[in-house]
């Protein structure tokens, strides 16, 4: 048998709904929120978002090979990552590098459960240049 979920008569406890109503954030905090949620809605986006708190900071056709996509569709979800501020962006020459915002970080962290003491430094000096052993860039 299905349960309604609406109450059968109006029940309101006017203090208590006053008081949680004047608690509520103001509607200006609450749309920055649904926004990153909204980002990493999406299993493509969420797995991307992921890569990027392993990695630090990360290329599209890394990323792409990361997850197992294209580079126009990482690409894609990357630009919808940024504009919800989950990540951002620098251009490296003719790279564009991305790594999640600290915002993006701690969102990402606590919707995983794993912990944020993954090494987050990037090195835009370009001392990065160097690969690990047994890395090839091609």
């Amino acid at each position: 048998m299905a349960v309604d979920d609406a109450c059968d008569l109006l029940c309101l406890d006017l203090p208590h709904a006053e008081r949680i109503r004047a608690a509520l954030p103001d509607p200006t905090r609450v749309e920055p929120a649904a926004d990153m949620a909204r980002g990493l809605g999406d299993s493509t986006r969420l797995r991307i978002a992921a890569a990027l708190l392993q990695g630090a900071e990360l290329c599209v056709c890394d990323t792409a090979w990361v997850v197992g996509a294209s580079q126009a569709l990482v690409s894609h979800h990357l630009r919808q990552l940024r504009t919800a501020g989950i990540v951002t962006s620098r251009r490296d020459g003719r790279m564009v590098m991305y790594q999640l915002s600290d915002r993006g970080r701690a969102v990402l962290s606590v919707l995983l459960d794993t912990d944020i003491a993954v090494d987050t430094a990037v090195d835009t000096a370009g001392a990065g240049d160097a690969l690990p052993e047994g890395a090839d860039r091609v």
